[in-house]
């Protein structure tokens, strides 16, 4: 599959936060879908294949690692960069041992996590 194609999902409940990070994404050439929250990420994933998960932490009613370990049951080969305006070294340690890729503090840095995003489809 050709970068252009890949498809990313990027879950934040902060709508400006999904939107701007959506278009970014959108600019270098993604597919990319957005959900609110966890619930709307997983009725997504139901439906469609991503190569990446992009979700925010601290979310009403299912918050990242919720998510992420619901992802782990259904779709345990999932790419996920955790991204936080709240790090703490307790989630950062959870999250990579739920298996996420990378966790990232907000604000995001484009250029980090364009960074990133190559890092996760060179082992893809």
């Amino acid at each position: 599959m050709s970068e252009q194609m890949k498809r990313i999902l990027v879950v934040d409940d902060e709508e400006n936060a999904r939107i701007a990070l959506s278009k970014i994404l959108s600019r270098e050439g993604y597919d990319v879908a957005s959900a609110g929250n966890g619930f709307e990420a997983l009725t997504y994933l139901r439906e469609k294949d991503v190569e990446l998960i992009i979700t925010d932490i601290n979310m009403p009613e299912m918050n990242g690692m919720v998510f992420l370990r619901e992802l782990n049951k259904a779709h345990p080969a999932s790419n996920v960069i955790m991204i936080t305006a709240y790090g703490e070294v307790e989630s950062y340690i959870e999250a990579m041992n739920l298996g996420a890729f990378e966790y990232i503090n907000k604000p995001v840095k484009v250029d980090e996590l364009k960074k990133i995003i190559s890092k996760v489809f060179a082992k893809t």
